[in-house]
């Protein structure tokens, strides 16, 4: 950990309670990073900072709702107060939904953007206020659904869709007051993290398959660039972006899929 790649560095991470925020907050913390685990979960998050310190990291956990801009000043207010900075921020909690237009309500609509897209707005917001005059890199989770339009997908591809212009700007104004903050995107397709468990379309999968590797065999075809990502191969490219090996890049998608994508 002393020779790692975001040594001492401050790292928020949300959602890192489970699925890819679980994966990067261990991978920062093993690669020497002071890890805050944010999650709505609190016990989920202490979890992981638990295990994070019980492999000789620095981890600490906090509870977030990323819809709460109170909530995010007072998370950001606690990293500053315990460790006087904030070098990273990954804005990875989000949540799916899957319905058709027609049978979507305003109510559901609103709660996917509040989650998705106010979430990384408040925590790009605040970590730009916390991070200037010293640098920082601010990492926010799109999707390759933000992309690629998918019936079904309607509130989650506009979600993130969203995401990928607003850090774009982010980062041409940070940019522009010479911050030195960066904000990049990364962008994957399909990723197997519990997030599919609460979609009934992938239950019903689960079912007529057997099992869930073969439900996620089943969505992803024959074709081999249609395979889905593990949280740990997400969690490599946000450590790039998080490292000073990215230190040249701000305003960069990084997409991670394996064949056409439109």
């Amino acid at each position: 950990m002393n020779n790692g790649r975001v040594r001492d560095k401050v790292a928020l991470v949300t959602g890192a309670g489970s699925g890819i925020g679980l994966a990067t907050a261990l991978l920062l913390a093993k690669q020497g990073a002071v890890v805050v685990v944010a999650d709505i979960n609190f016990a989920a998050a202490e979890q992981v900072a638990s295990e994070i310190r019980g492999a000789g990291g620095r981890g600490t956990g906090v509870r977030l709702d990323v819809s709460s801009e109170s909530e995010w000043a007072e998370a950001i207010q606690e990293t500053l107060s315990q460790h006087e900075r904030l070098d990273v921020l990954v804005n990875n909690a989000g949540i799916s939904f899957a319905k058709p237009i027609a049978d979507t309500t305003i109510d559901e609509w609103h709660r996917v953007l509040a989650v998705n897209l106010d979430g990384v707005f408040l925590g790009t917001k605040h970590a730009i206020n916390a991070m200037r005059g010293k640098g920082g890199s601010i990492v926010n989770v799109a999707s390759v659904s933000g992309i690629t339009p998918f019936p079904g997908a309607s509130a989650y591809g506009a979600s993130k869709a969203a995401v990928r212009l607003f850090s774009k700007i982010a980062a041409i104004e940070c940019a522009d007051d010479k911050t030195g903050i960066r904000v990049n995107v990364v962008a994957p397709s399909g990723v197997k993290t519990p997030m599919w468990d609460t979609m009934d379309f992938f239950k019903e999968l689960v079912v007529q398959h057997g099992g869930t590797e073969e439900a996620f065999a089943a969505m992803s075809g024959t074709r081999a660039s249609q395979r889905f990502f593990s949280p740990e191969e997400v969690a490599q490219t946000i450590l790039y972006l998080a490292s000073d090996e990215s230190a040249h890049l701000t305003g960069v998608e990084l997409i991670m899929a394996q064949g056409h994508v439109q």
